[in-house]
């Protein structure tokens, strides 16, 4: 019973929130709101004992009422966010607990910094906490925790392919020789960033490397792309496209194209090169032109049961995050739709349609996390709270005259 019930409030809920976007985003209104819930999930992971700092708010499924956390470890990918969040909220509010609480948090992920490579996470991992933490500190200890995870994740390298193994797990089980996944443009930010702040140049070269052969290989002729490319460890050649979180081999899975629009957008700012910035529009004028009324992703763009499909908020954020970046590097015209887009985003999901409000104490509702595997379906997914208090600092930021990045 309890499985046809949490079906259809899926169907229910995602048919509800289709109409267009309508209101003015009040972006400090939406970050009081962030703020409140932060302070709602920090209460919330309170207890008799204090707070355990090593374990990290990961989801709330559509029947729950409160976080359910996951232990720091390697195998976590999620654990950076929630720090991240704390990082961000510290930014907005200048609260000196949320400091003392982010710092407490990220300080639990110093381990990764001195293990070997479990996959290609790092980057989420280390730059959404430590990243943030030393961009607001100048921590002199954060730097270095970056510096040397940066060079962890450069050991996933295969310079005959051209980029970062995703999954060394997966090489065996799946015969995937080199698996390269879309999420991993996210983690070049690292090796960029490493590369001009003492880290060793070869970074940026790694970052480049697999920013073109990712281009190259893991797109189709429409610039959909493929959340899997698998390679040939002997030729470094293409064997295939695959899903591993999508519909199917052949489909847009949202997230996946929204790590290619974030992913390239930031490898044009890094590098400045003309061709990302152009690849970087194509990939986000397929995602804009198939987008349902509200602006909100279905979880991906090909599943056959739409419109009665389940949304994809955390996908939402994270291209309106990286559009209004996209925005700043493009004439008038161009970079005013794309972050006219990002407003729309924002609206829809500052609405009582996507935000959580009272019910829980996320931000977001309504995210997808691995549907073929059955897990996290119409769930509160902190990356999706991650994106969007980003992507709504960047904003007040622009509106304030600012650069978008802080």
């Amino acid at each position: 019973m309890k499985k046809i019930v949490v079906g259809l409030a899926v169907v229910l809920g995602f048919c509800m929130c289709t109409h267009k976007p309508s209101g003015t985003l009040d972006v400090n209104k939406a970050l009081d709101y962030c703020a409140k819930q932060t302070q709602r999930t920090l209460t919330e992971l309170e207890t008799d004992s204090g707070i355990d700092y090593t374990m990290m708010p990961r989801n709330i499924m559509a029947d729950e009422q409160h976080w359910n956390c996951r232990k720091a470890t390697k195998e976590e990918w999620c654990a950076g966010f929630w720090p991240g969040v704390l990082w961000y909220d510290y930014e907005y509010t200048k609260d000196k607990q949320v400091l003392e609480e982010a710092e407490n948090f990220t300080h639990s992920l110093k381990f990764l910094s001195h293990i070997p490579a479990y996959d290609h996470d790092l980057g989420f991992l280390v730059f959404c906490s430590y990243g943030n933490g030393y961009r607001l500190t100048k921590n002199p200890a954060y730097k270095q925790v970056i510096l040397d995870t940066a060079d962890t994740l450069a050991t996933l390298f295969n310079p005959i392919v051209g980029t970062i193994l995703s999954w060394p797990r997966e090489v065996e089980p799946r015969n995937w020789p080199h698996n390269t996944i879309m999420d991993n443009m996210i983690n070049l930010e690292m090796l960029f960033w490493a590369a001009k702040n003492g880290g060793n140049p070869y970074l940026y070269d790694i970052a480049v490397s697999h920013a073109d052969k990712t281009m190259k290989s893991q797109f189709r002729t429409d610039y959909t792309s493929y959340h899997v490319a698998v390679y040939d460890t002997i030729t470094g050649n293409l064997i295939k496209g695959v899903t591993h979180q999508g519909y199917a081999d052949s489909t847009m899975w949202a997230r996946g194209q929204a790590w290619a629009i974030y992913g390239y957008t930031v490898v044009y700012r890094e590098t400045k090169d003309p061709k990302y910035l152009d690849f970087a529009q194509k990939v986000t004028d397929v995602y804009l032109d198939r987008l349902p009324e509200d602006k909100v992703p279905y979880w991906d763009f090909d599943d056959p049961s739409i419109p009665n499909a389940p949304r994809d908020a955390s996908a939402g954020a994270v291209v309106a995050s990286a559009l209004l970046e996209l925005s700043t590097y493009l004439p008038n015209g161009t970079g005013k739709r794309y972050k006219d887009a990002a407003i729309e985003m924002l609206t829809s999901l500052s609405s009582d349609s996507y935000q959580s409000g009272e019910s829980k104490p996320s931000f977001l509702l309504h995210s997808v996390g691995h549907w073929p595997n059955h897990s996290e379906i119409d769930a509160s997914i902190i990356y999706a709270d991650y994106y969007y208090i980003e992507a709504l600092l960047r904003l007040k930021r622009l509106q304030e005259g600012y650069g978008v990045l802080g």
